[in-house]
């Protein structure tokens, strides 16, 4: 399944406490909703934190764990410093934790908290460099690293910045260097190292092969160029080369999602198991993003429409695919720990068998439910829908947590 070596690869001891704590966090995340109203500005420092909360403490989390296991996997060779990532999660965790504080309580923290922040970010893109430097594989998920990575560091770097202008450090203009910075990191690394990675897993778990990747190629170079196009039109202020990078994203999205459905047609096994929802769930509520980002952008008047859309991108379609694919990278990560030296010696388990499906289940249903009522909640403004979905989505919150730590000690 894994085409990796046990001489490089990472310990379990390095890689799990990226999981436990990103799940964490996720959980924390879907608590603090209830504080919210269905109604609000992106402007307010309140939901400014609970971004950076999800994002940061759930979203980079959860990506850097992966990808200290998977970046050996693309590569086909070891990390540069392996070490680096005990380094990189203390970084990550305590500076997230200083600047939601700094966003909620006291903004003079915001630049202590972004000063961690971008050291951990710093850490892990060179570190990620150093091992793209000694691979010979020229492949899209290789491309990924590359580019993703260098986003990352432009869209951390306008957030310090961002950070140094709220505590008064500094006078920068916020609302012109937000939108860069958003859209830098979401569409930038987020959204490129989800394109990337997924042409690896997606048919690696649902045993699809022999598909054209031009569509997902075109899509990424699609994507990474609207970005850039979008960072330069903010930061200079010139609209149209702003619309500009949002027509050619929308465009790389669209193409990469015709690349699933190629995936999807060729697929062997159509087993709906607790990933397949997930990813089914995943891509229909980016579509949904989508068609409602659109509409948003053509009316004059849409600041519930653009909330939802938002909701349903970050909470669909990021939260899904993340947690879904948990399911199946976490069980193989335990099972090559503990069991894969005993192949031949002794019966082991099968990947199915390590993952308490029960609670797989509840947390998808109570997930995906408690998705839509939010983001209906905020589409019709409806504080009662919206808190609703907050509270069936700390229950998923709740599952997934457990779930979590019992694929973990599976074997222990």
């Amino acid at each position: 399944m894994f085409a990796i070596s046990r001489d490089f690869a990472p310990p379990l001891e390095l890689i799990a406490p990226y999981f436990k704590i990103g799940v964490l966090f996720y959980l924390v995340a879907m608590v603090s909703l209830l504080t919210f109203s269905a109604s609000f500005s992106y402007q307010e420092m309140a939901v400014a934190g609970w971004i950076h909360l999800f994002l940061l403490g759930f979203v980079m989390v959860i990506i850097f764990g992966a990808m200290a296991q998977l970046i050996p996997v693309v590569l086909e060779v070891g990390h540069a410093v392996v070490d680096l990532y005990y380094v990189i999660l203390p970084l990550l965790g305590i500076g997230t934790l200083t600047m939601v504080v700094g966003f909620w309580v006291e903004p003079a923290l915001l630049s202590y908290g972004g000063l961690l922040v971008l050291s951990s970010m710093i850490i892990f893109a060179i570190e990620a460099f150093a091992t793209l430097k000694k691979t010979e594989i020229n492949t899209l998920t290789v491309k990924t690293v590359a580019i993703s990575n260098t986003y990352l560091l432009i869209g951390i770097i306008t957030g310090f910045v961002i950070a140094l202008g709220l505590n008064g450090s500094i006078s920068v203009d916020v609302e012109t260097i937000l939108k860069a910075h958003v859209y830098a990191v979401l569409g930038g690394f987020v959204l490129l190292t989800i394109m990337g990675l997924s042409m690896t897993l997606l048919p690696m778990f649902s045993l699809a092969h022999g598909f054209d990747e031009t569509p997902v190629k075109r899509g990424f170079n699609l994507v990474a160029m609207g970005v850039g196009l979008v960072f330069v039109g903010a930061v200079i202020g010139i609209n149209p080369i702003l619309y500009l990078g949002y027509l050619v994203t929308f465009a790389g999205v669209l193409s990469y999602l015709y690349q699933i459905y190629l995936i999807y047609t060729l697929v062997v096994r159509k087993e709906m198991d607790i990933w397949a929802k997930s990813m089914l769930f995943g891509f229909g509520s980016l579509l949904l993003s989508l068609f409602l980002g659109i509409i948003s952008f053509l009316q004059t008047s849409s600041e519930n429409l653009l909330h939802t859309s938002i909701w349903f991108f970050m909470l669909g379609f990021i939260g899904f695919l993340i947690n879904g694919h948990l399911y199946k990278i976490v069980p193989f990560l335990v099972w090559f720990e503990r069991f894969s030296p005993l192949v031949g010696i002794e019966k082991v388990p099968m990947l199915h068998e390590m993952y308490p499906k029960e609670q797989a289940e509840m947390m998808f249903w109570y997930s995906s439910i408690g998705t839509v009522l939010g983001g209906l909640g905020l589409l019709f403004e409806n504080d009662f829908l919206f808190q609703s979905g907050a509270s069936l989505l700390i229950v998923g919150g709740v599952f997934l947590y457990f779930s979590m730590s019992k694929m973990l000690s599976y074997g222990k």
